[in-house]
């Protein structure tokens, strides 16, 4: 095993081309191939529309995730020009920006035996369009914040350990990739952009890397102004950040129990190898590190939507082995094998990462084969047909996604039958497609999306003189996400500012009331009551 670890492996030349493979295959097939959150995927459509339109995040619309959350999609949209290939491509840019420093910290920092495995473990959980901890055909995009939070903190938390191998630009390339890490968490998803400041703070106590530590806060402070400059919308991004935290903010200690029950094994091996490596260093610091790579990711777990994975918990593992791998190369330099407890840690630490990649790329491929081959259903909004529905392992079977997508048809025919093309169109449910999927102008001031219980309750909301100003056409879906919490909310509001324009057995299309009482403009053939409102609305689970 010494042995082939100082082969002289050209790790970082490997995850480049690792990077550049994983992306070859998200735009190969130039679709996208979606089995579940099909409503969590239409909220980075339209944050894509948005920004080809001029709209900025935080300061046109409301949204708690950062500004790369839509800018990401953006550039994918732009790139491919087609709504099927915004995230596939912009996926595809992210993996290869991430493979810069993955490429620096892991080639400089560990064995090949221990860096080739995890820098694969981290491009691919980027790549991969699969929520982690599902199955491999349940394919979406959504929530693709938090695998590149995840992948950017693990690459950090490598950082903990010495350059083995150093160059003459070593503390400024260090500085670059803290930097570029903190900024792209922070402005894709504040939660891990928090955690990143705490270890680059905690870095700083540490002799060995406080140089290029102290650099790169410098670093974030000049290109948090720079881009402030050019955003204007921090104090909008706080605002919406407090409003969500009120909403669901707060967690329980139950909720953090069952998170770590959900990764109890990754858990139970990071203890074993910190205790391997503090039985022999007997820091605080190492302890330190170790609790950081527990503590911070089961917080950030207990916020998210996905069944399994903390990743700063594979980081503490494969750092934790690498430094047993350390010690016992600078006390038996000479040693042709090694110890049992060096030999434990590199197996275990190839245990936890291998089978998840293995996993993320079966899924990968699928995505691609699936989309070279154009399975499943097209969606039938007109910017929408790069973007395909299939069942799990293309069994046929309906799912709650073909009932969702059946109902948002039915509410495009209902706006292709307005005798006026409608404009600043939204939706009163979790997200809106119709904006992307006709190009129609945006609305301005509304929100991204709305998640009864995660960034709107009956207690917390947005004010809805603020959130339906700009709205001329408003979508009320009969059958929908959260449509029902919604409508008893605002309905009172929006019996007074619209009226009914259309109603379908599915949808209930309102338009604004003039200041006279008159709708601003006749955009329907018909007409329903204006006690359409008080109906009920059938809420149901988005997945």
């Amino acid at each position: 095993m010494k042995a082939l670890s100082e082969t002289k492996i050209p790790v970082r030349a490997l995850l480049l081309v690792v990077a550049a493979s994983c992306a070859f295959l998200l735009m190969l097939p130039g679709v996208t191939i979606v089995t579940s959150y099909l409503n969590d995927l239409f909220i980075f459509l339209d944050g894509a529309h948005r920004i080809a339109s001029g709209q900025v995040p935080n300061r046109d619309f409301h949204t708690a995730l950062g500004p790369l959350s839509f800018y990401i999609p953006a550039l994918g949209y732009w790139a491919s020009g087609t709504m099927g290939g915004a995230m596939p491509f912009g996926m595809a840019f992210t993996t290869l920006f991430l493979a810069l420093p993955v490429a620096h910290v892991l080639g400089t920092r560990l064995r090949p035996l221990i860096a080739l495995p995890y820098g694969m473990f981290l491009l691919l959980v980027v790549a991969v369009p699969v929520n982690l901890g599902e199955s491999v055909s349940d394919l979406s995009f959504a929530m693709f914040y938090n695998r590149i939070g995840w992948a950017a903190l693990g690459v950090l938390l490598a950082m903990y350990l010495q350059p083995a191998r150093r160059n003459a630009w070593q503390v400024t390339l260090d500085a670059a990739c803290a930097t570029a890490l903190t900024l792209l968490m922070l402005y894709t998803k504040i939660t891990y952009g928090v955690v990143a400041l705490a270890i680059l703070a905690f870095l700083l106590l540490v002799p060995r890397q406080r140089l290029w530590a102290a650099l790169s806060f410098g670093l974030i402070l000049v290109c948090g102004l720079v881009i402030e400059g050019f955003w204007q919308a921090s104090l909008s991004h706080f605002e919406d950040l407090r409003l969500t935290s009120q909403v669901s903010g707060s967690r329980s200690f139950m909720d953090l129990m069952a998170a770590l029950r959900q990764n109890v094994f990754e858990y139970a091996v990071l203890a074993i190898v910190a205790n391997l490596v503090l039985w022999r260093t007997r820091t605080l610091l190492d302890l330190a590190f170790f609790g950081l790579c527990a503590l911070p990711g089961l917080l950030i777990q207990s916020q998210n939507a996905q069944p399994w994975g903390i990743l700063t918990v594979h980081a503490g593992v494969v750092v934790g082995t690498a430094m047993l791998l350390r010690i016992e190369g600078e006390h038996f330099p000479q040693a042709l094998k090694t110890s049992p407890s060096s030999a434990a840690a590199v197996l275990l630490s190839a245990v936890l990462v291998i089978p998840t990649t293995v996993h993320c790329f079966i899924a990968l491929s699928l995505h691609t084969a699936w989309g070279m081959a154009r399975e499943g259903q097209a969606l039938e909004l007109p910017r929408f047909g790069e973007i395909r529905l299939i069942s799990p392992w293309l069994s046929g079977k309906r799912t709650l996604m073909h009932t969702y997508i059946e109902s948002i048809e039915d509410g495009a025919r209902s706006l292709e039958s307005l005798t006026i093309k409608p404009e600043k169109v939204s939706v009163l449910d979790f997200a809106n497609p119709f904006s992307a999927g006709f190009a129609l102008p945006p609305s301005n001031g509304d929100s991204a999306w709305l998640h009864w219980g995660r960034n709107v309750s009956a207690t917390h909301f947005i004010p809805p003189k603020q959130l339906f100003a700009d709205v001329q056409v408003l979508m009320v879906p009969k059958w929908g996400i959260n449509p029902a919490p919604l409508l008893d909310l605002y309905g009172s509001f929006l019996e007074e500012a619209f009226e009914p324009l259309q109603e379908t057995e599915g949808w209930i299309v309102l338009g604004r009331r003039s200041q006279d009482g008159a709708t601003e403009a006749s955009l329907s053939k018909a007409s329903g009551p204006s006690s359409v409102l008080g109906r009920h609305l059938e809420p149901v689970s988005p997945q």
